[in-house]
């Protein structure tokens, strides 16, 4: 790499207002007077409880906060984001995404759009997609990452997430242990393939899952760690322009299982289970992940509704295929064999992939 490329000034955007802490809910009109927002527009889940969404439109209310629009978000389409943009009046100050990763992924795609600032109010902590550079949407109807920007405000109410099925939390979990072997890959494309690692961004992602790990309690400290930790890792995204420091071959692992299923299960027990997997093949971290699988009960409900062997056999087998030009330990020869090994005599594995 050039000289004067390696060493250009980067501009990153990253959330100016973060908080996360018990009735967080209930102060987002604060958080928004405080920064001279007078207008909004609301994106929220479809089927959000509602004393969440009246405790937020009190909040607004009793501060000055004047609602343009409210939308109750059904899917996660950029066709259906397209059209809300289409039809919104435009005339709101910024947008709120409220609830679960649809309408956040929805909304903060609108922000884009519109070049209006976002905020991010998650009720549940599934994944790191709340604070990333990006969002979720089927396109043509199949899911991809489309760019967008990094949410001006993240605001986590830990009590209402504590609230939320304890599958999104766990969920959570097995999304943010997927940074241990995404960095490992990261570092494994910059010796085999010439990639170049970003090393503020790969420290970043990495400590952020050691800070969870201290302490993985399903209590309010424990989600507050936990939705810490995934909103730094959405930020060390934001870094590097990248999403090497949060993804390697366990997401690809995820989206073919993605690809070959009609409905996917949930994104974190997918890649979670799939990070255990690639940790076998880095032999690194395998003893690390698997105890806080047992410590926080991800095994137990993964054991409740396991997965199928044969899918998950094409889905590692598809793996590598998944995304052009990313090497991970899957590019290595032999590696997807030895995975396919390890599912049949693993006694983790065996306990959520079963024949």
């Amino acid at each position: 790499m050039p000289f004067r490329e390696a060493f250009r000034p980067r501009s990153v955007s990253i959330p100016t207002l973060v908080r996360i802490k018990p009735q967080a809910l209930d102060r987002v009109g604060i958080y928004l007077q405080r920064a001279e927002i007078e207008t909004v527009s609301l994106y929220f889940s479809d089927g959000l409880p509602d004393p969440l969404l009246r405790r937020v439109k009190r909040s607004l209310e009793d501060h000055g906060i004047r609602l343009r629009q409210q939308t109750a978000v059904q899917g996660a389409s950029q066709e259906e984001a397209n059209r809300l943009v289409s039809h919104s009046e435009n005339t709101a100050q910024a947008l709120i995404g409220l609830g679960g990763g649809r309408a956040l992924d929805t909304a903060k795609y609108m922000s884009a759009e519109v070049k209006k600032p976002y905020y991010a109010v998650p009720t549940s902590l599934s994944n790191d997609g709340f604070c990333s550079p990006q969002s979720s949407l089927t396109v043509d109807g199949h899911r991809q990452s489309v760019a967008t920007t990094m949410p001006y405000g993240v605001i986590v109410d830990t009590e209402a997430c504590l609230q939320a099925p304890r599958k999104l939390w766990l969920s959570g979990v097995g999304d943010l242990v997927a940074k241990l072997t995404a960095v490992r890959d990261w570092k494994i494309a910059f010796h085999e393939a010439g990639e170049r690692v970003d090393d503020f961004a790969a420290l970043l992602s990495d400590a952020s899952v050691y800070q969870f790990i201290g302490r993985p309690t399903f209590d309010l400290q424990g989600t507050q760690l936990l939705a810490t930790a995934l909103m730094l890792n959405g930020i060390s995204m934001a870094v590097c322009s990248s999403s090497r420091p949060a993804s390697g071959s366990e997401h690809l692992i995820s989206h073919a299982l993605d690809a070959l299923q009609p409905e996917p299960r949930l994104h974190g027990f997918q890649v979670g289970v799939a990070t255990y997997l690639i940790s076998l093949l880095h032999e690194n971290g395998t003893e690390t992940i698997g105890t806080l699988f047992d410590q926080t009960g991800f095994w137990d409900v993964c054991a409740e509704s396991p997965f199928s062997r044969s899918l998950w056999q094409q889905a590692v087998r598809r793996a590598p295929t998944m995304k052009e030009n990313f090497y991970t330990v899957l590019s290595r020869p032999g590696q997807v064999d030895r995975a396919l090994q390890y599912m049949d005599q693993d006694p983790m594995l065996n306990r959520c992939i079963v024949r």
